[in-house]
């Protein structure tokens, strides 16, 4: 039988934690992928000038991944934060950053009135988005996680992971609308700003929403539970050796969790990149695509990207995270040749079906991806090793994608090469995910008795002496049974 701990909340209640962390994350990819878009459209002419048009699309690619060189340590200091104080004063903050640096963006003067401050100060907003979002992702999926029950733990901490494609919606339909009504020359002169000055009003809202839910339950009971083994060693007067750092524990108990969630990333990040970025490159250039009929693909695909994931995730909830994340990796190795097989025919339809394929496949991975890696860490460690894991992995795989595969394409002009390049980061993600263990039936609040969030010595050393610690459900804490 579950625990106070892990009993199901209201219905009413985790509803809300899905919707405000839903709203959150939408917002928060919203502004990020608005960048993308934005890079792959109008920022080589903007802020890069001079320049050949290909070689102009990488130097805009390029200040695009440097947002993702600022995940990782958004990730630590969030990550760090976030286990010390809570998952929701986190979020708040991860927020107020992203919108604020994206309404910036709308503002800033272009290379044509400031000269090379243009990118520099593209490339400072662009740091403060990474910055932000390597603190979202894991909050936002932890709150969810924590507040609902194993059973279906799958399929509620998958609709934060619809964010990202209600967010690539939300980006990519402002930007196919304004494209669609404004002529080049005035999307190119001031329309492009619109999308990223929309953004400071949906940020107020997502605060609103965000503001009122609860912290995380779980993150509370093992806070006290900290909290009181301190009171009692105090009572007694033992010594204890201080706390570590959430950081150096989870390095120290969780390394291999670390290591495997960030192969589970490979294949993960960099297909949905290719997919959803890169392709506004290809299609363009080498299929001959017009630029609204590849925002118009993405814009359908990221549509029904949206409606499957929470079904791959309850799939995960029956099968296990494992076999779900599994297909996912094996069917997207399989679809690269037959994506840009379709994308070269050149008709609306086969990009569609293109993008749609490769996008359902690329759910079956990341729908499963909150609650697997929010069930392979400790309580006070969790969203230091969640967002560890994955924002680390961002770096070597999203980031570089959609400049690996310009490149590939401006070296070998020929879509091969970045099919290789994906089916090899498959082959990462096949090996990572096939040694990890299945984690669907884990009971957050049990994984505190097999790692602690202390070390091992310290808390042997004190089991022989310190009276039992109890939580509001009666049970005795399990580092001290």
């Amino acid at each position: 039988m579950a625990s106070a701990l892990t009993a199901p909340p209201p219905p009413a209640s985790l509803k809300r934690i899905v919707a405000a962390s839903l709203i959150g994350t939408t917002i928060e990819w919203y502004d990020f992928f608005l960048y993308g878009s934005a890079a792959a459209l109008v920022f080589n002419k903007l802020f890069f000038p001079g320049s050949d048009p290909l070689v102009g699309t990488l130097l805009s690619f390029l200040t695009y991944a440097v947002g993702f060189a600022a995940r990782p340590l958004g990730a630590l200091v969030f990550g760090h934060y976030g286990d010390r104080l809570g998952r929701k004063k986190l979020l708040v903050l991860s927020l107020l950053l992203m919108g604020g640096a994206t309404f910036a963006i709308g503002l800033l003067p272009t290379h044509a009135t400031v000269g090379a401050a243009a990118p520099v100060l593209l490339t400072a907003l662009r740091l403060v988005q990474g910055f932000a979002l390597g603190g979202e992702w894991g909050g936002a999926v932890l709150l969810v996680s924590e507040h609902g029950d194993a059973r279906r733990r799958g399929f509620w901490a998958s609709w934060p992971q619809t964010g990202a494609p209600a967010g690539q919606l939300l980006a990519t339909g402002v930007l196919s609308l304004l494209t669609a009504v404004l002529s080049d020359e005035a999307f190119g002169s001031w329309g492009w700003r619109i999308p990223f000055l929309l953004s400071g009003v949906l940020v107020a809202v997502g605060l609103w929403i965000r503001l009122s839910v609860d912290e995380s339950p779980v993150f509370q009971k093992a806070l006290a539970q900290a909290e009181a083994r301190k009171t009692a060693a105090r009572t007694t007067s033992r010594s204890t050796e201080p706390e570590q750092l959430p950081l150096v524990a989870v390095l120290r108990h969780h390394w291999r969790d670390i290591l495997v969630a960030m192969g589970a990333r490979m294949a993960e990040n960099i297909s949905y990149y290719v997919i959803t970025a890169f392709i506004l490159v290809y299609a363009t250039t080498s299929a001959g695509v017009s630029r609204q009929t590849a925002l118009n693909s993405v814009l359908i695909a990221s549509a029904v990207h949206f409606a499957v994931i929470p079904a791959w995730g309850a799939l995960s909830d029956r099968i296990g995270r494992r076999p779900v994340y599994l297909l996912g990796a094996v069917g997207i190795g399989l679809w690269m040749f037959p994506f840009f097989a379709l994308i070269d025919t050149g008709g609306f339809g086969d990009l569609v079906l293109a993008v749609t394929v490769g996008l359902i496949l690329h759910g079956a991975m990341y729908a499963p991806q909150a609650a697997f890696f929010s069930e392979m860490f400790a309580t006070r460690m969790r969203y230091s090793g969640a967002s560890i894991g994955a924002q680390f992995a961002s770096v070597a795989a999203g980031a570089p994608a959609p400049l690996i595969a310009t490149a590939l394409l401006a070296d070998y002009d020929s879509s091969t090469p970045i099919a290789l390049y994906v089916i090899g980061a498959v082959v990462l993600t096949l090996i990572a995910v096939g040694v990890a263990k299945e984690t669907r039936h884990r009971d957050l609040t049990e994984i505190e008795s097999t790692t602690g969030d202390r070390p091992a010595t310290a808390a042997a050393t004190d089991t022989a002496d310190a009276p039992p610690a109890t939580d509001t459900a009666g049970t005795a804490d399990a580092r001290t049974a």
